[in-house]
Parts: C-alpha cells; structure tokens; sequence
C-alpha cells in the first residue's frame, strides 16, 4: 500500500486511489522535509490538558502535559529509540497543521481524521502518564503548541523571531470508545 502510494499515477492508483490513502494516512505517510532546500529550523513542543469527569461526578481541567517533553526524555540516552518516539507526535501534529485552516477548522475529511489520530494520541498518553486522567475518565480534550525558531549562527547574518508563536486548538469531545479504553 505505502508502495502504491508514492507510485506514480498508474491503473491501480486511479481505481483505488481512496482505498491506498485510507490504509496509508496518516501512519504511513511519507514526509521529505528533511531533504527540502531549506529544511524545517524549529522547535515544536505540542501539550495537553484534558476535562476529567471524577468518580463523584465532578470535572477536573489537569494541567498542560507536554508531550513532546515526554518523547524526548524517552529518545535521550537511547541508543535504538522506536520510531514511534521519535516521530508519532510530530506528524500527528503536522498532519493537523497541514489539514486545517489558520483558524483551527478542519478542511475535509483528512482534516477529521488528523483531528481524531492526534485526540487519540492525547487520550493515550493521558491515561498513561496523567494522576487525574489515571483515575478518572476523560470527557475532552484541547491541545496547543507553541513554535520557537532555532536561532542561526551569529556568522550567517539571517534574522529570525526569537519570540514563540502559540497555536491553540479548540476543545475536543473524547468519544465513548476512547473515554472508556478504547485507545489506552
């Protein structure tokens, strides 16, 4: 399928061009940035805070959970660090960025979909990490994050902001399924 994918347009791709992206998005995408004439120069640190509906029927608002701390204090020191640390946040994220508008509204069906792959990824690492979310159950979410430009070296002469840009996404219904386990 990943083949199919990256293929050039061919037979197969145009019949069953819906099926491959079903099957591909957003796990198996294939991003080039890394090769780009100008490849990416920012620091990314996506966080979470969940609504926790308490056993006595209370809600609870956590704290910011910085996700991309928590990848990252898993990859260092590692010597093999999975694919999954290293990069399932990071392109949840940019398939969110890349699927909505600048004001946060999903464009299509793709953008329902990176809005449903990273409130999974939330909800996940929420009921591993999160005191509050451990014992309760996760009514919604919202996640934010907030882009810092590396700065270049003194000698290239290139000016970058060095204030960071915040985005902050709507709160998000966590669903039956996953308020119950479903993702955990």
């Amino acid at each position: 399928m990943v083949f199919l994918s990256l293929a050039p347009q061919n037979t197969v791709s145009k019949q069953h061009g819906k099926a491959v992206e079903a099957w591909v998005f957003p796990e198996f995408e294939q991003n080039w940035k890394l090769f780009a004439p100008n490849p990416l120069q920012q620091n990314i640190a996506v966080q979470v805070r969940a609504d926790v509906r308490m056993k006595d029927g209370s809600v609870r608002t956590t704290g910011w959970t910085d996700l991309s701390a928590q990848d990252g204090a898993a990859i260092k020191g590692n010597p093999a660090p999975s694919h999954t640390q290293q990069n399932e946040l990071r392109r949840a994220w940019d398939f969110v960025t890349a699927t909505h508008t600048a004001d946060n509204r999903p464009v299509g069906m793709r953008g329902a979909l990176a809005e449903e792959y990273l409130r999974r990824i939330a909800v996940m690492r929420l009921y591993r990490t999160d005191p509050t979310s451990r014992i309760g159950v996760i009514q919604r979410v919202q996640v934010r994050s907030c882009t810092l430009n590396v700065q270049p070296p003194s000698w290239s002469g290139e000016q970058v902001p060095d204030k960071p840009v915040y985005r902050m996404l709507p709160w998000w219904t966590v669903s039956a399924v996953e308020a119950a386990g479903g993702v955990r």
